[in-house]
């Protein structure tokens, strides 16, 4: 095998799987179908996750913004869970925030409670002037253990 075939193979499947499974946590399917996507998609022993937001189950923002976080992480929480996964799975974390300077110290609190122990995924934290009425966002990669079948919730 050349250097080229080792880097680029030929057999993408090995890289790239062509099976691509929607992840819906319970009770949440609506939402995500009025507005025309997933909530995750598992790929291989892969799983992407969509921005999750502090929603209430109408789909409407928390105000309080601890609470917010909180609902963000416990909807992250409910799609990981779908998938076969939980937060020490999370390889890849991004968090969008609206006004990062007053929001962080929170942010970090409820951070620091699931994420109490090493290792810790990857943080990228954007700040961004609009998120259609909330004030935080977390979208995540993680991978799936050994032996986890793709969720079918609805």
């Amino acid at each position: 095998m050349t250097e080229r075939e080792t880097i680029f193979p030929a057999n993408r499947q090995a890289i790239f799987p062509a099976n691509r499974h929607a992840i819906f946590p319970a009770n949440r399917h609506k939402l995500y179908e009025e507005h025309g996507y997933s909530a995750a998609i598992r790929s291989g022993d892969l799983l992407f996750v969509s921005g999750q937001v502090g929603s209430r189950e109408d789909g409407s923002p928390e105000p309080d913004f601890a609470a917010q976080v909180r609902l963000a992480f416990d909807n992250l929480g409910a799609t990981l869970k779908a998938a076969g996964c939980g937060f020490d799975d999370l390889i890849d974390v991004t968090t969008f925030h609206t006004d990062p300077e007053n929001q962080f110290a929170t942010i970090m609190a409820v951070k620091q409670a699931i994420f109490a122990q090493p290792p810790y995924p990857n943080w990228t934290a954007v700040g961004v002037t609009w998120l259609a009425g909330f004030d935080f966002e977390i979208k995540v990669i993680a991978r799936i253990p050994e032996g986890n079948a793709p969720s079918t919730s609805a």
